[in-house]
């Protein structure tokens, strides 16, 4: 994956936040701002965003609503406009995506920290290609061999991220559900945990496993992802994937709820080792 692909989600949300900074410092409505692109209201919201791609005569109508007339700042926002666009590999799996989640490839693409809490299946970065595939066939019942494979084929894509030189930090936290449930035969499974051990030895990996023993815990609403990216003025953003769409917050009250939920599910589950100990014993009961 290239520097350019992974990062034009990025580029979007820096532009969109310039954009939304600079309408709000002169006072100006989405409203009125929407009416000088012709377009509505929610259009300028999720230009804002950085959720849809910018055509070069809106950014150049917003700049010369928002008073911009210095041609350094313009050219400099045009091209972040033009790079903004560009698409990411992962476009070319779109056939067999549901359509929320090219976005999310993106970000997870240009994070240098992703932080992410499981309970019904062991992370998709962490998946061997067997435990995929019974994951993906079980999640697309009814569909071809070939969009399987698609869908597969683009996860282990997405993996090459988390061992490569630019590799973020990975922070997990796998409920003891995600490790007990099977997908695919006895054999998938006991090459699931065995990659698991292996790949929690890697120094940008954190894996932890939420026991049963430990009852309740801050885990309690499901699944969760919180990325955090080096360009100092994007927030942070938490992923929440539904059966039918995903969310995307990036209100700091909201992200903070989640950094504390994480905090405390870090602190409260065994450490790295003991939680490569309690997959080792897992192992030998498989």
């Amino acid at each position: 994956m290239s520097a350019q692909e992974s990062g034009s989600v990025v580029r979007r949300m820096l532009l969109g936040s310039h954009l939304r900074r600079l309408r709000e410092s002169r006072g100006i409505t989405r409203e009125k701002a929407g009416y000088s692109i012709r377009a509505s209201e929610s259009k300028i919201s999720r230009m804002e965003l950085g959720r849809v791609s910018f055509k070069t005569r809106d950014v150049e109508d917003l700049l010369t609503l928002y008073g911009i007339a210095d041609e350094a700042e313009r050219t400099s926002l045009l091209s972040l406009a033009k790079e903004a666009n560009v698409a990411g590999w992962w476009h070319s799996y779109s056939d067999v995506l549901p359509s929320w989640f090219p976005t999310y490839v993106g970000l997870e693409g240009a994070a240098s920290l992703i932080r992410s809490y499981e309970v019904q299946f062991v992370h998709g970065l962490l998946q061997t290609e067997a435990y995929a595939h019974a994951v993906v066939a079980r999640g697309m019942k009814g569909a071809s061999e070939a969009d399987i494979e698609r869908r597969v084929a683009l996860r282990l894509e997405r993996q090459k991220y988390l061992v490569s030189e630019s590799a973020p930090d990975f922070h997990v936290v796998l409920d003891e559900a995600a490790l007990r449930r099977p997908y695919g035969d006895r054999e998938v499974m006991r090459g699931q945990l065995q990659h698991l051990i292996d790949i929690s030895q890697r120094p940008n990996v954190r894996l932890q496993i939420m026991p049963f023993s430990f009852g309740g815990h801050s885990g309690e609403s499901g699944a969760f992802t919180v990325l955090s990216f080096p360009e100092s003025d994007l927030s942070d953003v938490v992923y929440l994937e539904q059966l039918t769409s995903a969310l995307y917050l990036d209100k700091r009250e909201d992200v903070t709820q989640y950094e504390k939920a994480m905090k405390e599910l870090q602190q409260d589950s065994p450490g790295p080792d003991e939680s490569r100990d309690l997959l080792r014993g897992l192992l030998q009961l498989s």
